[in-house]
């Protein structure tokens, strides 16, 4: 649930469009996140206890380190003192990098928001947890015409994708976990990526570039590597915060 502009984590995916403005929930990478009532009662409880003191930005970063550590990842220390935004565009979510990515859109994505190529691949990681629709990975096993299926799948893995997504698919909750694991907070991605079973194009990209291939050989034979990268990219991305305000209420700016 990072934001999509550079100011980073400052809570503006949870803001509700109004009768004006088309919010950042509601932009097409955004529609299948969910779960928002999990914020919303965080935030009434520290409200009642404490009003006009914890933002929506630090609920939300306390809230993915405890989700990562309750699955089985890593914890670490969250600095707080976040604030929240007031703007939260749907036009501004076409920023963030999409499936089919490459790696030099994903580098320049995450570079624009100072990240490193290193956070790419350790945050990269995240989608060890998740699930992903058929149109985010479609074309890789369904190619039309002019292509073939994609080379970097291996042969039984875009097998069994088009198993759970067949081309004349109509069901809108099919698709697949982002790795074997994906309840689970582990190193399975990295290990499937170099098996020829990375879901993503964008996960694939990794592959790409002899220094993000080493990363994910390093991960992919280290847990505990990855889990020490991941809590201090995760802690980068967390400082990049440019809010105005604590927010009496997580869907709307204070009036």
């Amino acid at each position: 649930m990072a934001a999509a502009r550079r100011q980073g984590c400052d809570g503006s995916v949870l803001l509700d469009s109004t009768a004006n403005v088309t919010a950042e929930k509601d932009g097409p990478p955004n529609v299948s996140l969910h779960a928002f009532y999990v914020i919303d009662n965080a935030k009434a409880a520290l409200e009642a206890l404490c009003p006009g003191v914890v933002s929506c930005a630090d609920i939300l970063a306390l809230a993915a380190r405890d989700a990562v550590a309750l699955s089985g990842g890593p914890s670490w220390v969250v600095p707080v003192g976040r604030r929240d935004g007031r703007v939260s565009l749907a036009a501004e979510t076409s920023t963030l990098p999409g499936p089919r990515a490459s790696f030099e859109q994903l580098k320049q994505a995450f570079h624009a928001r100072g990240l490193s190529t290193k956070d790419l691949v350790v945050l990269s990681g995240g989608h060890t947890l998740g699930f992903a629709h058929c149109s985010s990975f479609q074309a890789r096993i369904h190619p039309d015409k002019a292509q073939q299926q994609d080379p970097s799948l291996s042969p039984s893995f875009a097998a069994s994708l088009r198993r759970a997504c067949p081309a004349n698919n109509t069901a809108r909750a099919a698709g697949s976990g982002l790795d074997a694991t994906s309840a689970a907070f582990d190193n399975t991605y990295y290990r499937m990526l170099q098996g020829g079973r990375g879901l993503l194009a964008s996960d694939e990209a990794l592959l790409t570039h002899p220094k993000t291939r080493a990363w994910v050989a390093l991960y992919a034979a280290s847990q505990e590597a990855f889990f020490r990268a991941f809590a201090k990219s995760m802690l980068r991305m967390g400082e990049l915060n440019g809010g105005d305000e604590v927010r009496a209420n997580c869907r709307r700016v204070n009036q």
